[in-house]
């Protein structure tokens, strides 16, 4: 059975109660699963402990960061990369700077579209422009560096149309009267903030009035409000609710941006100060056990983002400000390695990505700080792999500059592919392990317990992924590109968000139901030499009209044998049909009752289960999205197991091994 999926949506104009509606679900999705709330608050004590004041730098230029007059410094850089960074800037110089139209605007509420690319493009010619023009050191890239800063200068809002929820007016149009910040804001902020640091005795040189004017319209849309609002949810500081990556990746940047242009110090320690506050209400709403819920492709700007933050504060105040010793920061960098499968496949429940091309850097430095040598040795290899050094690097400006000075210390460090046994994170409820460390030969396998109100949600409480010698079998399928509808109150129609497009049972026709009150129970985690056992009762993920009285859905890994799926239930009453389903990324072909051979890369595994209790059905899915063409080229398929039984007790047993 084939089926072709598009969802592409149509075209809808959101109207005010509908907007209403969408933001509520928008940071409900978004957001973490529970307000917590442990006031640790390290980053103020910290603060206090050093008298941040009397700490921080006077001047952004006491850092050592490498100045556009360092020839030493960027004429010293690999040819190759060089070469990179100056062709990729010859291809920005004839780059026509776009004007945004309200069109442009408006067309996310009219269809859905986040039109991406307006906003992309602009920010990707600055960055190429401003790394060619370091690296050559001719000027001859000055002059379209300020048109880009003039671009910038002239447009409304440099914030995302999927954000306008944070303004007052009307969504659809940014209202010039309430300047907002939002992830593209803070984005933007940093990158003319170092603009602005780079070149402005070279801007001086054509016009005085560039620099003034780029420095001014950081100050009016981004540090100015950041000073004045504390009411923005993803600061934290208005109570309430939880926060997520917003909170981390929006302040690194608006740290970097009142460091760098903030010139009174009373001012410039106050926003620190406030920035410091609201670092903590990430902190304190983090599980101890370091688990990133958003998954590890938003651990980028969750985790990482805070180590930047932590990173930045060390600097500023010549390494006096340091809580690397902190076993929740220490547990927060190490995440990272625990839900590596093998490059560049990283576990991806929810939204996350199930190929995470990590920021080998950060892992690196992080690791570094908080003495974790897995870390550094992981982040090493990332770097190896991705060929950091031997073509420029990605991100903002900022980001690119430290991976050029740290090229020599990754370089130097002896990186290692950490393939670590079995990890468990108690506070998410996701673990799981392999058939032996230090190899991705057999079986690695990976399962969650936790609830469907957790960041960037999908009901799949109890769901799992399966990998043999480190390619995907059993795979959760991810998402597609993100449009209006990914995060309005039809998210849940979309088919990746549900429990049966999850390797899941569908209880009497009925799947999961998004929100804090379905859950798992009981959820337990064991693991020695001879095998590891993931249990959980996911019968109160299902709502009253699925009829379940208990769902007890176990993974037994038997290391260097096989892998079963073992289900327990009692039904209150049968009333429609129950299935399991499980969601793969190989080939699935019956070869006889009993048996279903599955063929992947690099592998060939028999699934075998009872025939009197499951009958199979496979589907055969063509992926269309452009998102999850990136993972799941060949399609996916799903097997639907249908449960014989008319009884509403039973149990069934699937299991996996090699030929």
């Amino acid at each position: 059975m084939r089926i072709l999926l598009n969802q592409t949506p149509k075209s809808v104009f959101i109207n005010e109660n509908s907007m209403k509606k969408f933001i509520l679900l928008f940071l409900l999705v978004l957001s973490f699963g529970s307000i917590s709330a442990e006031k640790r608050n390290l980053l103020e004590k910290e603060a206090q402990k050093i008298d941040l004041g009397q700490s921080l730098v006077n001047t952004f230029s006491e850092l050592n960061f490498p100045k556009y007059s360092d020839r030493e410094f960027w004429d010293s850089l690999p040819p190759q990369i060089r070469n990179e960074y100056i062709k990729s800037a010859e291809a920005a110089l004839n780059y026509n700077w776009p004007s945004i139209k309200a069109t442009d605007y408006l067309e996310f509420v009219r269809s859905g579209d986040l039109r991406d690319d307006i906003y992309s493009a602009p920010r990707s010619a600055l960055i190429a422009l401003v790394m060619g023009e370091l690296v050559e050191g001719k000027d001859r890239f000055l002059d379209q560096i300020v048109n880009g800063v003039w671009f910038y200068s002239e447009q409304t809002w440099w914030g995302w149309p999927a954000h306008f929820y944070l303004q007052k007016a009307l969504p659809g149009l940014p209202d010039v009267n309430e300047p907002t910040i939002d992830l593209g804001v803070g984005e933007v902020a940093n990158i003319l903030s170092w603009t602005w640091l780079l070149f402005k005795d070279e801007f001086d040189k054509i016009h005085p009035l560039i620099a003034e004017r780029l420095k001014s319209e950081v100050m009016k849309k981004a540090i100015i409000p950041y000073y004045e609002r504390s009411d923005f949810w993803w600061q934290g500081l208005a109570g309430g609710r939880s926060v997520n990556n917003w909170n981390p990746w929006i302040n690194c940047n608006i740290l970097t941006a009142i460091l760098i242009l903030e010139d009174n110090q009373e001012k410039k320690i106050s926003g620190v100060e406030k920035v410091i506050r609201s670092l903590d209400r990430f902190v304190n709403d983090y599980p101890d056990d370091g688990g990133c819920d958003e998954g590890p492709s938003y651990w980028r700007r969750a985790g990482g983002s805070f180590f930047q933050c932590l990173n930045l504060l060390s600097a500023v105040t010549k390494n006096k400000f340091n809580i690397y010793d902190n076993h929740l920061v220490k547990n927060i960098g190490s995440y990272i390695y625990k839900v590596y499968i093998e490059y560049p496949y990283f576990i991806n429940f929810a939204d996350a990505d199930a190929m995470t091309n990590a920021d080998a850097n950060i892992i690196f430095e992080y690791g570094k700080a908080i003495n974790d040598p897995s870390m550094q040795k992981l982040g090493a290899y990332l770097a190896f792999k991705q060929n950091l050094g031997q073509k420029m690097p990605n991100g903002r400006i900022d980001e690119q500059i430290l991976q050029l000075m740290q090229l020599k210390d990754i370089e130097d460090f002896h990186g290692e592919d950490i393939l670590i046994s079995h990890f468990w994170l108690p506070d998410i409820e996701v673990g799981g392990g392999r058939d032996n460390s230090n190899s991705s030969k057999g079986f690695f396998f990976a399962a969650k317990g936790g609830h469907n109100a957790e960041s960037h949600n999908h009901n799949d409480v109890g769901s799992c992924i399966v990998y043999y010698n480190g390619k995907p079998c059993i795979v959760d399928i991810g998402r597609e590109k993100y449009t209006a509808k990914t995060f309005s109150n039809q998210r849940y129609n979309i088919w990746t968000m549900q429990s049966q497009y999850h390797n899941l049972p569908r209880i009497n026709g009925v799947d999961q139901k998004n929100g804090r009150e379905f859950k798992a129970i009981h959820t337990c985690y064991k693991s020695d030499s001879r095998q590891i056992i993931f249990s959980t009762d996911i019968a109160q993920a299902y709502p009253k009209e699925a009829g379940v009285k208990k769902w007890e859905r176990t993974y037994l890994l038997q290391r260097g044998k096989r892998f079963i799926i073992k289900d327990s239930y009692e039904l209150k009453e049968v009333v429609d049909t129950t299935s399991i389903n499980l969601i793969l990324y190989c080939d699935a072909r019956k070869i006889e009752s009993g048996i279903i051979r599955l063929t992947g890369h690099d592998y060939n595994l028999d699934l075998k289960y009872n025939s009197n209790i499951l009958t199979p059905k496979i589907e055969h899915y063509n992926v269309t999205d452009s998102g999850l063409k990136r993972y799941w080229p060949e399609g996916i398929t799903r097997i639907v197991f249908i449960v014989n039984s008319a009884a509403g007790k039973g149990e069934s047993v699937i299991k996996i091994m090699p030929l």
